[in-house]
């Protein structure tokens, strides 16, 4: 199952996967019913989505496929969508390189450059059907397998991962849980590689087994927890190692449904976390230029914790729909100094100073980051115009920011983090566009005409 405004009327939609097809339940315009559409093909459905693929602003559908290759349905902003399977030609990559075995799907941000990668735990016997595969995001409307790169391409039997930053480093590490044999922590390590850390992180000594696996920041302390396997909670202690805790389920959906600030739990029973004295913070995201509910978005908190970064997903686990919510905990700390979301759109929006122990909805648009005013003298592009390569000429240090260019209609058509003086646009079409740079909470943009 899963959830999401696929026609922006400000009520989600729902996508139901069995064994045999997929439907969409479309919400009316007032909420109190809903229209069911599908289209009578065969889809031995696993994990599905709702997400941005080609981030044109509006929701798609990923769905995992057992026995063939996955499938997407492109949606166009009205609740009409357009099938197709991920092996076809001029499509978006997402060649599905081993026969089938498409289990459990997530969208994340794993290298930072703020577009959205996917990566799919697989399960199916033979090593050809069970290689976890991770896609990155080429940032031009195509995906490209890298998992063996990773670290990641795993021949193991596994139904869902959860991602997370579990050491609070700045960039998203992985559980991959087993549902049988042996499980996988690994730590990304900022360069598109991950290291297994699984040995002495308390994962490596917990032998129950699960086809379900989210992670959830349970206690408020900062740090995400991982629930899943033999009805525990491994609670995180901050240095990437986890300590079991029993709490008689693992398999359902997450959310705060009493809006106390602590994640409660529903699978036919209600669990309500009974919390304790740690402060919190929710995130409600509203695209205007991205899709309605933000997902895909980078949602960014600091505080004296440091920085908690979350992912807005629609679909996680193996399948259950939980809160499209962001929520995090802050321990004893009293105050956050920002809040920042990188839409898909590429616009970014900074809070300051929001209320602790509060739901703050952050509308797209709304508080936009300031201009570097150190950059406006120092930073130039040329040739200008330009046909093949845009160089950037600066004395300042640009390490890390990210790069971004839009066309005249706003959407995004380059993104990357900054690693050379040298930018390829030889593929961009003839016209004006803008270059932004976003370096320590601050953007400066700078125009340019390709020829």
């Amino acid at each position: 199952m899963a959830a999401g405004d696929l026609d922006g009327n400000g009520y989600n939609d729902l996508l139901y996967g069995n064994g045999s097809g997929v439907s969409f339940m479309i919400a009316n315009n007032n909420g109190t019913a809903y229209t069911e559409w599908h289209n009578n093909v065969y889809v031995f459905s696993q994990r599905s989505n709702f997400v941005d693929i080609n981030n044109d602003g509006n929701l798609e559908a990923f769905v995992c496929h057992d026995v063939e290759p996955s499938v997407y349905y492109y949606g166009d902003g009205n609740g009409n969508l357009e099938y197709h399977k991920s092996n076809e030609s001029g499509g978006l990559g997402l060649a599905d390189y081993f026969s089938g075995g498409n289990y459990g799907s997530v969208w994340i941000d794993y290298d930072n450059d703020h577009d959205i990668d996917m990566f799919i735990a697989k399960c199916g016997g033979s090593a050809e059907r069970s290689s976890d595969q991770l896609y990155r995001n080429n940032g031009d409307g195509t995906f490209t397998e890298i998992g063996a790169d990773a670290n990641l391409r795993d021949p193991m039997q596994t139904w869902s991962s959860a991602w997370a930053d579990f050491d609070n480093d700045g960039d998203i590490d992985v559980f991959v849980g087993a549902s049988s044999g042996a499980h996988k922590l690994a730590r990304n390590n900022g360069d598109g590689t991950f290291t297994d850390v699984t040995a002495g992180s308390g994962f490596d000594t917990f032998t129950p087994t699960s086809i379900e696996n989210v992670c959830y920041d349970f206690n408020n302390d900062g740090y995400v927890d991982v629930l899943g396997a033999g009805q525990t909670i491994m609670f995180n202690n901050g240095d990437m190692t986890f300590s079991p805790y029993n709490v008689g389920f693992g398999d359902g959906a997450v959310g705060d449904i009493n809006n106390d600030g602590f994640l409660d739990y529903f699978n036919v029973d209600l669990h309500i976390n009974q919390g304790n004295t740690n402060n919190w913070l929710k995130i409600n995201t509203i695209g205007v230029q991205s899709n309605r509910n933000g997902i895909g978005a980078r949602v960014e908190i600091e505080s004296a914790l440091g920085v908690q970064i979350r992912d807005v997903k629609s679909g996680v686990g193996f399948r259950h729909m939980g809160s499209l919510n962001t929520h995090f905990g802050i321990a004893d700390n009293t105050s956050i100094d920002r809040v920042t979301v990188y839409w898909p759109s590429g616009n970014v929006d900074q809070i300051e100073n929001p209320q602790i122990n509060s739901t703050v909805q952050i509308t797209e648009g709304m508080a936009p980051l300031k201009t570097d005013e150190s950059l406006l003298n120092t930073v130039s592009i040329y040739p200008n115009p330009v046909k093949n390569r845009l160089n950037i000429q600066t004395k300042e240090d640009l390490t890390g920011s990210l790069l971004s260019i839009f066309d005249l209609q706003g959407k995004r058509v380059y993104n990357a983090k900054f690693e050379t003086e040298s930018i390829d646009i030889s593929y961009l079409k003839t016209g004006v566009y803008f270059l932004r740079i976003i370096r320590d909470n601050k953007q400066l943009k700078l125009k340019l005409i390709k020829e």
